[in-house]
């Protein structure tokens, strides 16, 4: 490697003058090259420096750094064609200076690819763009993560004509953005994500359009209502009340419903199918019908050509199942702010099922969720009163009537714990030796040793040595101090009152 300045010779004066550029020459494959540096010379050392890195990885079959990485992605354009010209750097990296539309072009093409609807391609598209556009971002080098989020953050700052999006739509947005630079990445076309640390939004925190589950009885009073309704968005009110029907018994989302054709249905198993290209998780999804149902079905397509499309439904069905909700006389939005519309068909599924006793696995597989917390979480709901069902569910813990009566009446209970509590409070040997007196004299003779024995067991065991009595230490208690032999310890005592307040509570 070797930093020069070329002369050249003035035609006007003939003197002979230095470049202003500093030049970088170098061999690769065997061949010399030369390269337009910088004004700076410490620049264009530095960069000859880079380039002898570059070439050495190359060489050696290694592959290219993080380091390298970053210092290709902000290479001037003039110097990565020339790296490219030369094989030092391939076409896929020297993609740091292409403009971001034909990345994002490429990366409309790789979607379509992994058998992605167009719909599904063109919403994650029509998202990255508007925030590239947004931020102005023109090559991959201007991405930059701090713009990213101010970007978002001014959308969701309401304004006179509009409201800002949501928490759900900011994380959408940098969902897609963000999906985008890890393309790149995996293409080899970047080193690194610039916006792989950005979280998304709380959405709990900002819930624009929570959804809820109608009840049984709006259900039933949907149908028929439906039925009776006229002709709507090209749908018969029958028609209409036998696609809430179906709806509400699969829990098919709406573009599974309008896919749906009459060769989907297998009457004589029950079933419904919903082919893969059309599934949101791109799998073949066999679904049970009711038997009822399925006669409503088989006589609603009889006479029809099996390719025919089962359900003509609108694009958007919102307004379609407003106008019907309102028809029977149920609230689109109730007094919690929660929303009755198409989708809430679905969500009744789920909730019924639960509602049902059916097993959360088994819920799970006819929600076809891959997650069992989507469908405890998001699509089970509790109807009005099911708690209170729940909390009277439980045991009764309070005691039978008859024995509480009995109690009241022959004050057992109370004089029990009296006797209990005077036992604990008194703190004298004089009146546990009084209580002792009093139980010898019981009529019946059966408590005279009912208490002695135990307060035999507590005391201190006395031991014959030479004519003294002299005291025995129990394990476990305190020592007897010396000089206060004739004392009972703190502890003694309060063991008696407790041994004493059991033996009256099991005598009453």
């Amino acid at each position: 490697m070797r930093i020069f300045k070329p002369r050249y010779t003035d035609k006007k004066t003939g003197v002979k003058q230095d470049f202003q550029k500093w030049y970088c020459e170098f061999r690769h494959l065997d061949r010399p090259h030369r390269l337009p540096a910088f004004e700076d010379k410490r620049q264009s050392e530095g960069l000859g420096r880079m380039i002898d890195k570059l070439i050495v990885s190359r060489m050696n079959g290694q592959g290219i750094d993080a380091e390298l990485s970053r210092w290709i992605e902000n290479l001037p354009d003039r110097i990565m064609r020339c790296f490219v010209r030369w094989g030092l750097v391939d076409s896929q990296r020297a993609a740091g200076g292409k403009v971001l539309s034909e990345h994002l072009r490429d990366f409309e093409q790789f979607l379509l690819g992994k058998g992605n609807t167009r719909s599904y391609v063109d919403l994650i598209i029509s998202r990255t763009r508007r925030v590239i556009e947004g931020c102005k971002f023109v090559v991959w080098t201007d991405i930059s993560a701090s713009k990213v989020q101010g970007y978002l953050a001014e959308l969701r700052t309401d304004t006179k004509d509009k409201k800002g999006i949501s928490a759900q739509t900011f994380n959408f947005y940098l969902q897609e953005i963000k999906q985008f630079c890890r393309w790149m990445v995996q293409d080899r076309r970047a080193s690194e994500s610039p916006l792989q640390h950005l979280k998304g939004l709380n959405v709990r925190t900002d819930r624009r359009h929570d959804r809820r589950a109608l009840t049984p009885d709006e259900i039933r009073r949907l149908l028929e209502t439906t039925a009776a309704q006229p002709e709507r968005y090209s749908m018969t009110g029958p028609v209409r009340a036998l696609l809430y029907r179906l709806d509400v018994e699969t829990g098919l989302r709406a573009n599974e419903l309008r896919t749906l054709k009459i060769s989907s249905f297998d009457f004589d198993n029950y079933s419904v199918v919903v082919e893969a290209a059309y599934s949101k998780h791109r799998r073949r999804d066999v679904l049970q019908l009711r038997p009822d149902t399925a006669a409503q079905l088989k006589q609603f397509v009889a006479g029809k050509l099996p390719a025919t499309q089962a359900f003509n439904m609108p694009g958007k069905p919102v307004k379609m199942f407003k106008a019907d909700l309102e028809a029977a006389g149920i609230a689109y939005v109730d007094d919690a702010g929660r929303f009755a519309d198409f989708h809430s068909l679905r969500h009744s599924f789920g909730t019924l099922l639960a509602a049902a006793g059916v097993h959360p696995k088994t819920a799970q597989t006819l929600m076809r969720h891959s997650d069992i917390n989507l469908t405890m979480s998001r699509y089970t709901h509790i109807f009005r009163g099911q708690e209170s069902e729940a909390i009277e569910s439980l045991p009764d813990l309070s005691l039978p009537s008859e024995q509480a009566q009995e109690q009241t009446k022959t004050g057992t209970d109370n004089d029990a714990v009296y006797m209990a509590r005077s036992m604990a409070l008194s703190g004298t040997k004089q009146e546990n030796d009084a209580h002792y007196g009093a139980q010898k004299s019981d009529d019946d003779g059966k408590t005279q040793n009912a208490v002695k024995p135990i307060l035999d067991r507590q005391k201190p065991h006395l031991s014959q040595n030479n004519g003294d009595i002299k005291p025995k230490p129990t394990i476990g208690f305190e020592p007897i101090t010396s000089g206060l032999q004739n004392r009972s310890s703190t502890v003694e005592l309060r063991w008696r009152k407790f041994y004493i307040g059991r033996i009256i509570l099991k005598m009453s």
